[in-house]
């Protein structure tokens, strides 16, 4: 009897110890997962505060008086008014087209590669009022220079005061001289206003490629007589000389550019300056820039013009030339390509 006892009470400890243990690493286990979720949680509050840390963002821009204004984004913007072709195709080329709730104002149709993303864009053929805008509720409109007039939608302290934020392009008639510097920046600073740096500079990086590679190869060789105009009326031909986009690339690739002012000369004055290389600037439908090259080469009065002898004018869109933001590459190409026929342009 005291045998059998003995045996339950051994039996019984040993039942205690064992779940006692099990208990024991059940607490030992709780807690080891509670560690893990608490790792898990910083984690994830620290990714996201790598996400935000982006903003708040202060950007340069300007005011009616062409004056500098700093703007400071607290985050990304939503909701963007974009009127004319520069604004519009670089938040398309920064992938930014589902921020845009509105455009306007396209001086040709967007390029091939932004056709469907700008598909789902609200386009006005007419830029909308400023009531219509007020009633967007934007928290960003970036456009030319030209738009913020009284006539128009009014100096940029009317949409500050409302919590809405401006960006003009500099070339638009902001800055002067109007170069490439200002393009790369314009392109940069919406890179950074959109958290899109890498992309932006991605961009602006390809376009002093191309340069770049243009410098070396005319190394050595004989500069080439440019110019670049637009047709007038009665004879006269407006002209982009140094202070343009046209202009300054030109410059940079080693292009001679024979009319180097921002003027307007008659026939006579163009035939004196005899360029090997015309660029004719147009804006339009295929049919203008087919009239834009006409109207030089079936100009008797310019035949004998060498560029003309030779068969060497080339149209040139107005949106490459001018506030050109992400076009500034095609105009690159354009340019080169035209003075340096036996340099491909990647």
């Amino acid at each position: 009897m005291r045998k059998n006892i003995f045996i339950l009470l051994v039996l019984l400890l040993i039942i205690y110890i064992t779940t006692a243990c099990s208990s024991e690493d059940l607490n030992e286990n709780d807690s080891v997962d509670m560690e893990n979720e608490g790792n898990e949680e910083e984690k994830r509050t620290g990714n996201e505060e790598e996400t935000e840390s982006h903003y708040p963002v202060t950007i340069t821009t300007y005011n009616r008086a062409k004056k500098p204004v700093k703007i400071t984004f607290k985050k990304s913007p939503e909701r963007v008014l974009a009127i004319y072709q520069s604004s519009i195709e670089t938040l398309l080329a920064l992938n930014q087209g589902d921020k845009i709730i509105a455009a306007a104002f396209l001086d040709t149709p967007v390029k091939d590669e932004y056709q469907e993303d700008f598909n789902n864009i609200k386009y006005y053929e007419n830029r909308p009022t400023k009531e219509e805008v007020i009633g967007m509720e934007p928290d960003l409109i970036t456009s030319w220079y030209s738009l913020f007039s009284d006539k128009v939608y009014g100096d940029v302290d009317f949409w500050h005061e409302r919590g809405i934020n401006t960006y003009m392009q500099q070339n638009s008639g902001v800055k002067q001289p109007n170069n490439l510097e200002n393009e790369y920046e314009d392109i940069i600073n919406m890179g950074k206003i959109f958290d899109a740096e890498d992309k932006a500079l991605e961009i602006v990086e390809n376009m002093k490629k191309e340069i770049q590679k243009a410098k070396e190869y005319v190394k050595g060789k004989e500069k080439v007589k440019t110019v670049i105009l637009e047709t007038g009326k009665e004879g006269q031909y407006r002209i982009y000389g140094e202070d343009s986009i046209g202009g300054d690339i030109a410059v940079q690739v080693g292009a001679d550019l024979v009319a180097d002012e921002n003027a307007t000369i008659g026939a006579e004055d163009l035939v004196a300056l005899n360029p090997e290389v015309i660029f004719t600037v147009y804006y339009g439908d295929s049919i203008v820039r087919e009239e834009s090259v006409k109207n030089i080469i079936e100009n008797t009065a310019l035949k004998s013009i060498s560029a003309i002898q030779n068969k060497r004018v080339y149209p040139v869109v107005l949106s490459e030339v001018y506030a050109s933001g992400v076009r500034t590459s095609d105009g690159i190409q354009t340019i080169i390509e035209g003075i340096y026929p036996d340099l491909k342009v990647e």
